[in-house]
């Protein structure tokens, strides 16, 4: 035996142990390929390739149509804001010696919240008084001098003249000592305070914030389409983030002209706020009614399908599927007013409505 059947006989018999040793883990793959090869096949035969037969009975839910009350409303957003608002500031520049009010607390009307240091108009008006006495005393005298001839008219004219200036100036500074005294201008709450005593004041610095939030303001805008419809007296209704309580407010005032960029009309609406729970700044939701109808037709959203003519809906006659073409109306966050091609008494089909043809078959699964 030569040296090349030696080798040739060597490697079919490693051949054959390999083999022999991986064929258990081999031989599932090898099954399953086979009968996937099969699977295939049946798939790919004539029969099937042109396609499943025609599909069965589509599920679907109904209601009957009855008549319903429909509110036909406007909801739109807005924003509260106090009845009246002020930022406390100086109309002088000076040192704080008195700060008499506490942050979060009510002030009334005319209250001293701050005084500033006065000592030197104080001052001023001393000097301004002894002044205005000697100047008195000299008018007197020059008014007899006069009444004797002795003084010209001219004369007496300086005196008089140098009595009302001193008189001018002290009313001056009396009203630069009552700008020392900084007043709340209306009753309501303080907010918090920006500055300390002793803090020097300058009319660009704010010292707190005064607000009167009852009642309670609320601005929102409406479409420029109800401009006529929504006006002075309005009644409206609106909720506040946080809070499911609804409250009534009464429209009392709309701006003069509609903005040119939204087109919408803004509107300014007082709501009571006794008990202080609406916080001005809230974010509200409004629903304002414009109208209510007893026997309006209303189906869900989803039961109503846009077309190129308009509106379609399915009903059910016969135990299949019947297309109806509708107008539609007004709509509300889930429901849809129809104005026209629904009778009392329709079997409306509300969902699956986009799977459904002219004829279907329907199974009803709320019945």
């Amino acid at each position: 035996m030569n040296k090349i059947t030696k080798t040739l006989l060597t490697l079919l018999i490693f051949t054959l142990i390999v083999g022999a040793a991986f064929y258990p883990k081999l031989k599932p793959l090898l099954e399953s390929k086979k009968e996937g090869e099969k699977t295939d096949k049946k798939e790919g035969s004539p029969k099937d390739s042109k396609g499943g037969g025609k599909g069965g009975p589509s599920a679907v839910e109904i209601m009957v149509v009855n008549p319903e009350r429909f509110d036909e409303k406007i909801q739109t957003t807005g924003t509260l804001i106090p009845n009246e608002e002020v930022d406390i500031r100086s109309e002088i520049s000076g040192r704080i010696t008195q700060i008499n009010f506490k942050e979060g607390e009510n002030a009334v009307q005319g209250q001293v919240l701050v005084k500033i240091n006065d000592a030197d108009l104080q001052a001023q008006l001393l000097k301004l008084g002894y002044q205005k006495q000697l100047a008195t005393v000299n008018e007197n005298r020059q008014q007899q001098l006069l009444k004797k001839e002795a003084i010209s008219q001219s004369e007496y004219d300086i005196s008089i003249t140098n009595l009302n200036s001193i008189n001018a100036d002290i009313e001056n500074l009396k009203a630069q000592l009552a700008k020392t005294l900084i007043k709340a201008p209306f009753s309501g709450s303080i907010g918090l305070r920006y500055v300390s005593l002793g803090s020097y004041l300058s009319p660009t610095t704010k010292i707190t914030t005064l607000t009167n939030r009852n009642p309670i303001k609320l601005d929102f805008p409406v479409p420029a389409k109800y401009a006529t419809v929504v006006n002075k007296g309005t009644n409206l209704r609106f909720t506040i983030e946080g809070n499911d309580q609804k409250y009534n407010a009464r429209v009392y005032a709309v701006e003069s002209k509609i903005d040119p960029n939204t087109r919408t009309l803004v509107m300014r609406a007082v709501c009571p706020n006794d008990g202080g729970k609406l916080t001005p700044g809230s974010f509200a939701k409004i629903e304002i009614i414009l109208g209510s109808k007893s026997n309006s037709i209303l189906v869900p959203t989803e039961a109503v399908i846009p077309d190129m003519t308009g509106h379609k809906v399915f009903i059910i006659k016969n135990n299949k599927a019947e297309s109806v073409e509708v107008k539609v109306g007004s709509r509300t966050d889930s429901s849809v007013e129809i104005l026209a091609g629904l009778s009392l008494g329709d079997t409306l089909i509300t969902t699956g409505v986009l799977q459904l043809r002219k004829g279907s078959e329907v199974i009803i699964t709320n019945r």
